[in-house]
Formats: C-alpha cells, structure tokens, sequence
C-alpha cells in the first residue's frame, strides 16, 4: 500500500484550509449581499426625494453607529458588574476584621482610598469612550435667532476690519483695501465719513476709548490717528424685520451675484489729513490699537515687529521684536497694560507693560498654522484664532494648554468676542460665520445664501455691546459689511 509522503500531506491540508476559507468567505459575501439586498428593498419601498446610494450610505453610517453604541453599552454592564465584585469583596474583606478597631479602621480608610480610585478610573474611561459619539447627539430645546439687519455697501474693494466706537455718538467703522476709512450710522446704513488720508489698503480700524479719534493702520507703511465730527441721521424703520432661525436658508452654491462696480456715497464728507502719523515701520502694518487710558498706541508690522507709540509726541517708546515671521493682528487688554502679538511663525506672545522697569514677553506655541488673531477677554482669557482651522480659549493665570479647543472646517480669520454674552464669533474662509461660547460649544452659524450674507471671505467681525439694532458686525472681500441681531437664549448658553 502506498504511503503518504508528509510534503503530499501538507499540501492537502493546506488545499483543504484553502477551500473551506473559500467557503467562509462565500457564505459571508453572500450574507453581505442578502443584507444589503434588503436594505435596498427597504429604501426602494420608502418615499423620499433623497438618492438611493445617498440613503444607502446613510443607512450604513447609521448601523455602525447602532454598533458602536451596542459595544459600549457592553463594555459599560461589565464595568458595574466588576465594581460590584470589587465592592461585595470589600465588604466581605471589612467583616473579617471586625473584630480589631485599629485594623477595621486602617481597612475601611484603604477600601475607601481604592474604591475611590477605581470608580474615578472607570467614570473617567467611560466618558473619553463615549463622549466623541455622544457630543454629535446633543438635543437643545431653544434656538438661536440670528437676524440680518442691515448692509453697508459703498467701498469699491475689500473690508478687512471694522470696529465700533466705546463713546457717544455709537457708529460703526471699516478698513478697506480701497485706501479708505468709513463711518457708518448703525441704525441707517449711511455713511457719515470718509477717511482718505492713507496711500495704501487700509488694513484696520480702531476707536479711543474715551475721545472721537480714530487709529488705523495702513500698507504704506504708516499709522493714522485723526479725528472725526459726525452727526446721527434719524433712524428709518427697517424694511425685512423677520427673524431667521441661524443655519436655516442655508445655500452652499458658488453662484456670486454681480460684483460690479460699487458706486460710494457721493455725499459723504471726507478727512484727508492726519492728525498724526506714526512712522518706523519697514513693511506693511497690518494692524494697530490703543492702549488703556489712550496715550499710547501699538502696531503690528510685516517687518515681523510691533512697536509702542507715544500719541501725543509720535515717538517710538519701545520697538517689540522676537517673532519670526511676519506679524499678522495686535490687540490690547481692556483694563490693563498687557498687549498680545499674533505671526505667521504659529505663535502668539503676550507683552506685559504694566511694570515699567520690566517689560516681559511669554511665547505660546498652541498652533500649528498662522495664528490671525488672539483677543483679550474681560475675564483672564485670550482666545486664538488659526489658519489651521482651530481656536483655542487660554487661562492667562496656566497657559500651558488650551482650557478649550474649537475645531472648525475652514481657515479662521479675525475673531471677535462678546463682553456681555462671552460668545466667540469666528469669521471663515469659506464664507460662514459661526458662534461659540467660552467652552467651546457651539451656538449658531450665521445664515448665508445667494440672497443674504457675504459672498467672499469674511474678514473680520466685531461686536456692539450697546443697545442697537445690531449687536454683531462682520465684514468680507465682498466690499460690505453687515450688521446682525443675534439672540442666544440663556438655555443654550448655559449647556
């Protein structure tokens, strides 16, 4: 009888393993196709105007989240099923000591100490592994309303900032790249004043704090303080009082409406002479504002430095250098003499005045992109703003690390946060803006479509914390800026 060589033997288990793997991978294949088979049964059943491979997708991303859920709720059962044993073990450990008082109290004092730890190491475990799917589950009972108010159309090209006045009469200002500076009246639309003293795209706006003068910053290389005289024209009612519920109507079509061009207020008065010039830069200054109490000015430069100015003898009191790379926005703290730089080098750094023998300087590396801009808040908080499509809420007191991270999908330009509400409002690349609270959570997204909103970039926004029709503003490179009402109820304030 012949006998099996064990090379013949090898292969035929390996030819057996072959086919019976086959035949696995058959059987499932066909199980697949029986149940997708009748998903798609179930969805050619159902009446919707949605595609079928769209439905199809969509039933897939939602079993797997079933699944998901399914494995979680699993793990949780065995996590209270070990703390009960642990605990029945503890307890079960306490009665046999009973009996000695200095062991039964060194034995509860340690079953507390470790029952405490595990609990607070399974809370912990159990919150990281569900908090990513269940943070896209949040319900809000409330809405926020966000309501477009008015338009400020007359700039032929770009607005890169605007700003609002802290003193009486309240009119809003905006840079634009078409060398100018205008005053707006909030409740009209008008404009009250042309600024046209600069030889280069305007690139900020900024208010005194306590006077009617007006700080800008240009790309000839210069900064302008002048001043303005303007009166209030009486309100007119407003046409479209309707409130829109904020991310409803929303259109992401690419379709611009006629851009042509703006023709500007031809009767606006204008100012063309400067009450003074602040001179040293060697680039563009992109950027410029007053410090507290208004004596003194900073500006940010692409010649990667922000110098301190004296207002009422234009002298350089201190140039501040360290940053690598061109500067991007400079903002000062409402109260106090701090003031923050932002840069293209993906860091902010934070410049303390406030003891005039030492003038410290503390670098923060939070971004992995060009910061465009860093806010003080009233609190000890600044918030950061990135191309790399995040902002970051700091604690001054541990910065360390961010207390809050928000994480967009488009590049964020010149934030904005609000005093009374502490809202962040996050102007976009892509056209959006969106609102945040000081935790990171988000509120609103402003409505946009082809018939309201901006059309371009937006820039820059800003808020108005006096009692206007508008309390938020925000400018784009669609050459207008737009004044918005913005109710957050309490509710979703709150969460």
């Amino acid at each position: 009888m012949p006998v099996e060589s064990g090379s013949s033997a090898a292969a035929r288990q390996t030819k057996q393993k072959r086919k019976s793997h086959s035949l696995s991978i058959r059987r499932t294949n066909s199980t697949e196709q029986e149940r997708s088979g009748l998903q798609r049964d179930m969805l050619e059943g159902q009446d919707s105007k949605l595609p079928l491979s769209l439905r199809s997708n969509l039933l897939d991303l939602f079993s797997q989240i079933e699944r998901e859920f399914e494995n979680l709720y699993i793990e949780n059962l065995e996590l209270r099923r070990e703390i009960e044993t642990l605990n029945d073990r503890l307890a079960a450990e306490g009665q046999t000591f009973e009996g000695a008082d200095l062991a039964k109290g060194a034995l509860k004092t340690k079953a507390s100490h470790s029952t405490s730890q595990l609990s607070q190491k399974l809370k912990t475990t159990y919150k990281a592994s569900t908090s990513k799917i269940v943070s896209s589950f949040k319900a809000t009972t409330s809405r926020a309303v966000c309501q477009l108010v008015r338009e400020y159309v007359g700039h032929r090209d770009g607005i890169w900032d605007l700003s609002v006045t802290r003193t009486q009469p309240v009119v809003l200002g905006t840079a634009s790249a078409d060398h100018t500076a205008m005053l707006w009246s909030i409740e009209t639309g008008k404009c009250l004043l042309k600024y046209m003293g600069h030889q280069g795209s305007v690139n900020s706006i900024k208010f005194h704090p306590t006077e009617q003068m007006a700080l800008t910053a240009s790309g000839d290389q210069t900064a302008h303080i002048w001043r303005y005289m303007v009166q209030l024209p009486t309100p007119q009612p407003v046409a479209d009082m309707s409130q829109t519920p904020c991310e409803d109507d929303v259109d992401f079509s690419d379709k611009d409406e006629a851009d042509g061009e703006v023709e500007g207020p031809n009767d606006c008065p204008s100012v063309r002479v400067a009450t003074t010039t602040l001179r040293s830069h060697q680039g563009v200054v992109i950027a410029a504002d007053w410090l507290v109490g208004g004596k003194q000015v900073v500006t940010a430069s692409w010649d990667r430095a922000a110098n301190l100015y004296d207002v009422e003898t234009s002298e350089l009191v201190h140039s501040l250098t360290g940053h690598d790379q061109e500067l991007t926005h400079c903002c000062t703290h409402p109260t106090q003499r701090l003031v923050v730089t932002s840069s293209r080098d993906t860091t902010f750094r934070l410049w303390d005045f406030r003891d005039p023998s030492i003038h410290s300087v503390n670098v923060f590396q939070g971004h992995t992109d060009t910061v465009t801009s860093a806010m003080f808040t009233v609190g000890d908080n600044v918030v950061s703003g990135s191309d790399d499509r995040t902002v970051k809420v700091w604690d001054l007191k541990n910065m360390r690390s961010p207390i809050a991270t928000i994480r967009t999908d488009s590049a964020v330009n010149r934030i904005s946060v609000s005093v009374n509400q502490k809202i962040i409002a996050l102007p976009h690349d892509n056209r959006q803006v969106r609102l945040f609270d000081m935790s990171g959570v988000r509120l609103a997204r402003l409505p946009r479509s082809n018939r309201q909103g901006h059309r371009r970039m937006v820039c820059c926004s800003t808020w108005c914390e006096d009692n206007t029709s508008c309390n938020l503003f925000t400018c784009g490179f669609d050459r207008q800026a737009i004044g918005w009402n913005i109710n957050i109820p309490a509710l979703l304030q709150e969460k």
